[in-house]
């Protein structure tokens, strides 16, 4: 199930980041991980090459991290984190609510 979606805003509740928040970027639903906007930047050096023209350096970049250390962010509810569950509005089309709540989870906007 795709409880986190591309352009929520998230905190990250473990690991180096904790504490952290960001939008969500992109979704591997394969990998089960996350790429967050400014979080979990690493640094990958790089040589230059004459087939590409690239001049080389230190490139930097938001490295994926794994959707179980991520938590939905939610202004109203208690630590400002939920849970998410589903149900069906009235034009029987699956919505996301936010248990702690019970508010619906609007993609995009930190609510």
């Amino acid at each position: 199930m795709q409880r986190i979606k591309k352009g929520d805003w998230v905190r990250v509740i473990s690991g180096d980041e904790a504490t952290k928040e960001g939008i969500v970027l992109s979704v591997n639903r394969t990998k089960n991980t996350a790429i967050i906007e400014g979080i979990n930047i690493v640094k990958k050096h790089q040589k230059p090459t004459q087939a590409n023209q690239n001049k080389g350096g230190i490139k930097s970049f938001e490295a994926p991290i794994n959707l179980s250390k991520l938590a939905l962010v939610v202004v109203k509810a208690p630590r400002g984190v939920s849970k998410i569950s589903y149900q069906l509005n009235k034009d029987n089309k699956k919505i996301r609510i936010a248990k702690k709540t019970k508010t619906e989870v609007v993609v995009g906007k930190k609510k």
